[in-house]
């Protein structure tokens, strides 16, 4: 015979969603299951009032002197008992109170008639009475409070302070705060509903969250108090009652080669062990983010996972600025980063050439029809990573970026340790939206990364570089209820990612050419140059500062040289350079005093006129007229020789032997220059410097 299977059926008086199991104890076996807690007050009333009643009659009943004795001891220790119940039972609650009624009067009942039945015996009237009736009454109103507390269905109803939780508030003053729905997750957390009475408030609630880390043994950050945005007098509390994290994460490898850019990007696990993940080019509004954290505290391995994600991508490209120990970080994984900057001369370029990347950019998406960047455009998406970033920008100029970058696909990361606002504006910080802060020294330094809604609760990781890859991440497409929650980030391997780098070449695109002819000079100049499909197995330059430019003379016709030259030809070519030069330079004083006019000149545009006498002026050269047009070229040469030889910054005092050349005066100067700064040639910094972004004989 085969075996016999096991059925299910409902049983009579349940609800329709409750399936009771018909196999070996059948609806009897499931009945008795039900009504087994209920009898434990009937057998207890049943058995132990007489039990106890016979044994102390037995020993003490039959000589007045004894049962008189043992009756007054039993007495007095009755009453003790009873105070003790009464103080001991939890009545943090309405029905906490109702308990701690109910359990004293059963102490005092009970211990009453034993000190009766000791003297007169248990079964003798009234005793017997008393106890038939008493006890009766006991077990009922013990089955009533189970009733009222399971409800009729069986499903265990809330308990408002009760247990464990309801000690802890008495001891932490939460006498106005009612804990409800204490659930463990089972992942090392405990959640509970909060609900504040009296004229409490859940920010005087998030005031005690350090009692509670104390009370409870957890580290400051464990407790977690968060408002309901839709209830004031409501919250959640969030216990981390066990580490999940403390023995690290491992990398989390991306699930395909040639994702988009807007895919999730897993850098790690929440403290309940959920993966964490960001997506910021998925949501409605790109939003910058600032990394903030103490020296060992994990943000350089965050950043070694987030650009090897990245580097696996389509249509993304990383620039990457760091002038301390940028190879030592990334290193490994360069050939996945476009441009990895190191010098901070190079670092000001790349950054005064993305206003005009940007709006190029803006113009493209402006003719394919889009309002800001998706993986519909013709163009990348581009992570702009920054440390330091005090050290590299003043602060109008990120500001600037990062106000405008974020429409047209470019996500700025900047990195540092504090944020105080001598490192970064209040402007600036107003437009990183999206954080990252590890452990800080001291608590008010997250107050600069995270915003005050999750400080507020209590999570601050104030843990130092105790706990490396621990943080507290916002924004970026991560859910709000999930900003107060701890992260950790993955721990990541030098051989495992180049070589996850290097297989991600096959799929990684170059720069769109709309972006790299926006970025000018700077980009086509860029030391470091990383692969992708097009270059695959082609080795990164190494990163260096440019070698200094050779000097160049004025007035030569350098852009109309022959590539194709012989080696003598060449240096008959930078014999008559160099005599036309010498020429131009001899019209100048060899040694001009401290205070001639060109021996410092500056073109701010707020300088003062010339004078009737001429000073302030410089005298040209005894030479023929020179026309406007053949002026400006002699300008455009001496740029442009700059830029063929790695120059692009200069001071307006550099271009004195081609004003000179040209014979023409300051006020000129000051006019070109304004002309090649409004056609997006050159860029003027806060510190009256230029940096070319093209040459104007290679317009772009």
């Amino acid at each position: 015979m085969g075996r016999r299977k096991n059925t299910t059926t409902t049983a009579p008086n349940t609800t329709s969603s409750e399936v009771v199991p018909v196999g070996r104890g059948g609806i009897g076996g499931y009945l008795v299951g039900k009504m087994l807690p209920y009898t434990a007050p009937w057998i207890g009333a049943a058995t132990l009032p007489p039990l106890a009643g016979l044994a102390t009659n037995t020993m003490w009943g039959d000589a007045p002197l004894s049962a008189g004795l043992a009756s007054a001891a039993l007495a007095v220790g009755g009453a003790g008992l009873t105070a003790v119940t009464w103080k001991a039972t939890p009545a943090a609650s309405k029905f906490g109170q109702f308990r701690r009624a109910q359990a004293t009067a059963s102490v005092a009942a009970g211990m009453g008639w034993l000190t009766c039945a000791t003297a007169a015996g248990p079964f003798g009237s009234p005793l017997m009475d008393a106890w038939l009736i008493g006890g009766a009454l006991f077990a009922t109103s013990w089955n009533l409070r189970q009733i009222i507390r399971n409800g009729a269905s069986g499903d265990v109803a809330t308990e408002e302070n009760a247990g464990g939780l309801g000690a802890l508030a008495s001891a932490i003053g939460w006498e106005k705060v009612k804990v409800k729905d204490a659930k463990g997750s089972g992942k090392g957390t405990v959640k509970a509903d909060l609900e504040v009475t009296g004229g409490g408030t859940i920010p005087e609630v998030q005031g005690t969250s350090g009692k509670v880390a104390a009370a409870l043994h957890v580290p400051p950050s464990g407790v977690i108090v968060t408002p309901d945005p839709d209830n004031a007098a409501r919250g959640t509390l969030s216990l981390r009652v066990a580490d999940l994290l403390k023995d690290g994460v491992d990398f989390a490898m991306p699930t395909a080669l040639g994702l988009l850019p807007d895919a999730d990007i897993p850098l790690g696990l929440y403290a309940d062990g959920e993966v964490w993940a960001i997506n910021p080019f998925a949501a409605d509004i790109l939003q910058h983010v600032l990394v903030m954290g103490v020296t060992g505290a994990g943000k350089s391995e965050l950043l070694r996972a987030l650009v090897a994600h990245l580097a696996t991508r389509r249509k993304m490209t990383v620039f990457l600025v760091d002038l301390a120990k940028g190879r030592q970080t990334v290193g490994h994984i360069a050939d996945g980063i476009d441009w990895l900057i190191q010098d901070k001369k190079e670092a000001k370029r790349m950054l005064r050439s993305l206003p005009a990347a940007i709006k190029a950019r803006g113009d493209v998406l402006a003719s394919e029809g889009l309002d800001q960047w998706t993986p519909d455009s013709s163009l990348n998406a581009m992570l702009v990573w920054i440390e330091e970033a005090a050290d590299v920008a003043d602060f109008d100029e990120l500001d600037e970026i990062a106000r405008k970058a974020r429409s047209v696909g470019i996500w700025l990361g900047i990195s540092l340790q504090r944020a105080t606002w001598t490192n970064v504006s209040t402007d600036v910080r107003a437009n990183l939206q999206g954080a990252m802060c590890f452990g800080v020294n001291e608590p008010a330094d997250a107050g600069f990364c995270l915003p005050d809604s999750v400080t507020d609760s209590g999570a601050v990781p104030s843990w130092g570089a105790e706990r490396p890859g621990y943080a507290i991440a916002t924004g970026m497409g991560i859910p709000q209820d999930r900003w107060t929650t701890e992260v950790r980030s993955g721990l990541t391997d030098r051989e495992e990612l180049a070589a996850l780098v290097a297989a991600g070449a096959s799929v990684r695109d170059p720069l769109d050419s709309a972006t790299a002819t926006a970025l000018g000079q700077a980009y086509a100049q860029r030391t470091h140059r990383g692969t992708n499909r097009l270059t695959p197995g082609v080795p990164a330059a190494p990163v260096a500062a440019p070698a200094a430019p050779a000097p160049y003379p004025v007035g030569s016709a350098h852009d109309e040289t022959d590539d194709d030259m012989t080696s003598s030809e060449e240096e008959s070519a930078e014999m008559e350079l160099q005599e036309a030069y010498d020429e131009v330079m001899g019209a100048i004083p060899a040694d001009p005093e401290p205070d001639a006019a060109y021996a410092s000149l500056r073109l701010e545009d707020d300088v003062p006129d010339v004078d009737a006498d001429g000073e302030m002026e410089f005298e040209a050269a005894e030479v023929d007229s020179v026309t406007t047009e053949e002026a400006r070229h002699i300008l455009y040469l001496e740029l442009d020789g700059w830029v063929r030889r790695g120059r692009l910054e200069f001071e307006p005092a550099d271009l004195i032997p081609a004003t000179v050349a040209a014979q023409r005066k300051r006020p000129w100067m000051q006019g070109e220059l304004k002309r090649l700064t409004e056609a997006g040639l050159i860029s003027r910094d806060a510190h009256g410097s230029y940096s070319i972004l093209h040459s104007p004989l290679q317009p772009a």
